[in-house]
């Protein structure tokens, strides 16, 4: 299609690039500094030879020089100060910023500059002056409608006053509070402002180059609407919306919209809204014109080198128009690794599994990478570079992901896989079985001996044969045994005070190696056998149930992280006792109840007390499979503030220990109940029953034990790290000790012969910062980018009725029976995390750091998870009722919203 010949950009109105005015083809990436994310990207466009209406760009020069005042200074330096949940004060402070930059004169040149770029595109021309922020449009965070924009101003008056209200934008209440919850300091924005020539647009709207619900990176997405694009931009009509495989050009979906608004241009300046009835009847675009933008889109993909949300309009002219291009930050990043193997592949995120939602440090990865590469080399799997990870091993996103295609293709995967996460995170085993409709991922692989060649040398080395035998004819033995593997993989983490850096970094990379990965086939045994003889006990005893069943698993003995919170309990009660230790905690804030702890300021009983507790368990910390994250002995500060939410349980019906005791006798009650009802049948049976539930609640518990001794290791590893940072800090390589954590192995050998690594520390802090901000981790990601829950959810949104989506009824898998209705308390983070006794906890996801929390709270929600996952089992052994793998369940509720938890049916509703 033609289009309109571009104004010669050499005229007086295209000055030098420190000009306070400059054409849009003379910008780029590499001017964000000086033209805002918005008009830098539209420069790249036209770089790029895309059709970009002609324009030009008020530089952040324009704007500085404009608004420069001590007083607005002032004012940057009062919003830097204030909190960001201070709404009230960061929206007083915002108000006084507009009021000066709207009350500031526009300089002579500057008015001049503006004057001369608008007479270039013609006299009286239409245009639309729009705010381009430096915090804007980037590859962190689009910051889309943050500031504004005005359509159709005509005359050079209108022209400046339009782009002092678009300097005044950049101090409206919600960008000010959005640049203070991203962090993002008032002085480091400032505001260029893009004036372009208005397209006479017959249909506008957006255009995504992969689908952002689905993820999927071969797919364009495109919503249309008659009349300008506001109309789709701002949600004020249903458009049609179109699905087009790239790769073919089929277009997938074509959904039409009623499209019952029309946003169009008046004469002499301005829009108005025009309703439009029974304008759905048809199309707005023919496929011609959907292949031409998905064209366009594909062109401005392969410029950016990242997938583009655009916004374009087709004139009535039909020439097709690019206004706005961005990256699509809400796409999940692809894993690092190119696929193995032809077709696609499927990608499971084992840090999900896990229980972490958030991304891991590179020092933290480093650690995983080297103890996946020990699993793999002891099933006998090549290992090229250990450090770099087995095969399968992959990242995205900063988080931990494995490729397992060939258990997917495989018939014995097939079945054992989806089983172990029906237990661990239920709704990833959902979506691993739906993809075994999918022809691309048909069985090849039938035989189970494959698998067994690998398992079969790990298990004997291991002696897990050997385990099971002593579990079930020397129980009290067996569990002798487990502790011996503790002392041993203890005795293994020491290292002489006088090694030198080089040594300790060596030390770190044999104990992730070596000593962690053969912990667990020497201890899971003994778990995976206690849950076993329980579901044979219930087959003995007639098959009452697994409800029946898991009862059996409340109040576990031998389970170290529930040791470890009746541990903290019984230290918050002898608090309570002592009335000048529990004084403190009412009248003191955490930070500084943490640094009298380490000045050794603190009451007896607290500082020994505490002391102790670290002494025990001073290596965990939350999310602590991360080397990089503080452990407890680090900072104390969240062990505090638990001991303080402790403190304030008032009610001996809320005590955690009478919970546990009384969840222990229930479960013994249940075993006689069980043993009774198999005598019925024989006596032979009755004796069975009662071996095997024994070894269930003697064995069942240790399940946490091999994750503890992990942790212990990693602990004893992070504090030869912390040392080898220390050394580079004096040295100058990193500017602080814990930076170490933003580096790998491999860099920190470097910077021990003397390599610069402050930038790389720097990049790294800044994109891990970036990474914390995302919600949305996809349990399976495909190669293509397709996240497969978000295509069965997608697909389910638009199937379901109304009555569906108004009952409010969120559903999940049980986890701990029993029913409570009490306020929700939604947490993203338990460090400092303040919930009252009685309370409903609303989580993401859970690990033996969130736990201590779970002693005071009334209920469990969680969005990840199974049944046999870390919340669930422990919440089961508290006795409170608990529901997990529940979809955005901490975005779907509300603290201080009363809800009512159904353990058993696995649903969570709205109390009435």
């Amino acid at each position: 299609m033609e289009h309109p010949r571009r104004p010669d950009p050499s005229g007086d109105a295209v000055l030098a690039q420190d000009a306070p005015v400059l054409a849009l083809e003379s910008l780029g990436q590499d001017m964000l500094a000086e033209a805002g994310g918005k008009a830098a990207n539209l420069g790249e466009l036209a770089r790029a030879s895309l059709p970009v209406p002609p324009g030009f760009c008020l530089t952040t020069r324009a704007y500085l020089d404009a608004t420069a005042s001590t007083a607005l200074a002032d004012v940057h330096h009062a919003i830097a100060a204030t909190a960001p949940g201070d709404l009230a004060g960061l929206a007083s402070l915002a108000a006084k910023a507009r009021a000066m930059v709207l009350d500031a004169a526009v300089p002579a040149g500057i008015d001049a500059a503006v004057r001369a770029a608008y007479a270039a595109l013609g006299d009286d021309t239409a245009v639309a002056v729009r705010s381009s922020a430096t915090a804007e449009d980037l590859p962190f965070a689009s910051f889309a409608g943050q500031q504004d924009t005005f359509l159709n101003v005509v005359g050079a008056d209108a022209v400046l006053s339009a782009v002092r209200q678009c300097w005044a934008s950049l101090w409206t209440d919600r960008a000010v509070t959005y640049r203070a919850v991203q962090g993002i300091g008032p002085s480091a924005v400032s505001l260029a402002v893009v004036v372009q020539r208005m397209v006479d647009a017959a249909v506008a709207g957006v255009l995504f180059t992969a689908n952002p619900v689905t993820g999927r990176r071969h797919e364009a997405v495109i919503d249309a609407s008659p009349g300008l694009g506001e109309a789709v931009v701002s949600g004020a009509v249903n458009p049609d919306h179109f699905v087009i495989d790239g790769a073919t050009g089929t277009i997938l979906e074509r959904r039409i919209g009623d499209k019952g608004l029309l946003i169009r241009p008046l004469p002499g300046g301005g829009t108005e809204r025009v309703a439009q009835p029974g304008a759905g009847s048809g199309p707005s675009l023919n496929d011609a014109q959907l292949a031409v933008l998905e064209l366009l889109g594909r062109r401005a993909e392969v410029h950016f080198g990242s997938p583009q949300d655009l916004e374009w309009a087709i004139g009535r002219d039909g020439a097709v128009w690019l206004t706005q291009s961005r990256p699509i930050t809400t796409l999940y990043p692809m894993p690092d690794k190119p696929p193995t193997g032809p077709g696609p592949r499927v990608y499971l995120c084992f840090s999900l599994a896990q229980g972490l939602t958030r991304p891991l440090t590179p020092m933290g990865l480093a650690g995983i990478r080297l103890i996946a590469s020990s699993v793999a080399e002891a099933a006998h799997f090549p290992v090229p570079v250990p450090r770099d990870g087995p095969p399968p091993y992959a990242e995205a996103g900063q988080r931990i992901f494995f490729d397992l295609t060939p258990v997917v293709r495989s018939k014995a995967g097939r079945a054992f896989v989806p089983r172990v996460f029906d237990i661990m995170e239920a709704r990833s085993a959902v979506v691993l079985r739906q993809l075994f409709a999918d022809p691309r991922f048909s069985v090849v692989t039938s035989s189970p001996w494959r698998l067994l060649r690998r398992v079969a040398p790990v298990a004997a080395r291991a002696r897990v044969p050997e385990t099971l035998v002593r579990g079930l004819l020397r129980p009290e033995d067996a569990l002798r045994r487990a502790d011996r593997v503790g002392e041993q993989l203890r005795a293994s983490l020491t290292v002489p005070a006088a090694a030198t850096a080089a040594q300790r970094l060596d030390h770190v990379e044999r104990i992730l190696s070596r000593n962690v990965f053969p912990v667990v086939p020497a201890l899971m045994p003994l778990p995976a056998l206690g849950f076993a003889l329980l579901a044979a006990a219930g087959k003995l005893a007639g098959s009452p149930g697994n409800g029946a069943l898991q009862d059996v698993l409340r109040g576990l003995p031998n389970n170290v992280t529930t040791e470890m919170d009746l541990d903290l309990w019984a230290l918050a009660a002898a608090i309570r006792k002592d009335s000048a230790a529990a004084a403190v905690f009412g009248r003191t804030a955490l930070p500084e109840l943490a640094r009298r702890y380490r000045t050794g300021e603190l009451p007896g009983v607290v500082q020994s007390g505490l002391s102790g507790f670290l002494s025990r368990y001073g290596h965990r910390a939350v999310a602590e499979i991360d080397l990089g994250m503080p452990r407890w002995s680090d900072d104390p500060t969240h062990i505090l503030g638990v001991l303080a939410n402790y403190l304030r349980v008032d009610d001996p019906a809320f005590a955690p220990d009478r919970q546990f005791e009384k969840a222990a006798r229930e479960a013994d009650a249940q075993v006689e109940r069980l043993v009774a009802a198999a005598k019925q049948r024989s006596r032979l049976r009755g004796t069975l029953v009662r071996a095997a539930l024994r070894r269930t609640r003697m064995f069942a518990g240790l399940r946490e034990l091999p994750k503890y001794h992990l942790v212990e290791a990693l602990g004893a590893v992070r504090q030869q790290l912390a040392a080898v940072g220390a050394e580079l800090a004096a040295a100058g390589v990193i500017e602080a000790a814990d930076d170490i954590f933003f580096l790998d192995l491999d860099e920190a050998h470097a910077g021990l012969g003397g390599a610069a690594l402050r930038g790389i520390v720097q990049q790294r802090r800044e994109a891990y910062l970036a990474e914390l901000g995302r919600r949305h981790i996809p349990r399976v990601l495909l190669s293509d980018g397709t996240e497969p829950e978000a295509v069965q959810s997608d697909a389910g949104s638009r199937g379901a009725g109304d009555a569906d989506r108004s009952a409010g009824v969120l559903s999940g898998t049980p986890a701990s029976a029993g029913i409570v209705t009490a306020p929700a308390r939604v947490i993203l983070d338990p460090q400092g995390a303040h919930l009252e006794p009685g309370e409903i906890l609303v989580a993401p996801s859970t690990d033996p750091g969130w736990t201590p929390l779970f002693l005071t709270a009334g209920g469990l929600v969680m969005e990840m998870g199974g049944p046999n996952s870390h919340g669930a089992v422990v919440a089961r052994e508290y006795g409170i009722p608990a529901v997990v793998g529940v979809p955005d369940a901490t975005s779907r509720i509300a603290t201080g919203h009363d809800i009512t938890v159904d353990g058993a049916a696995g649903t969570v509703t709205p109390a009435p």
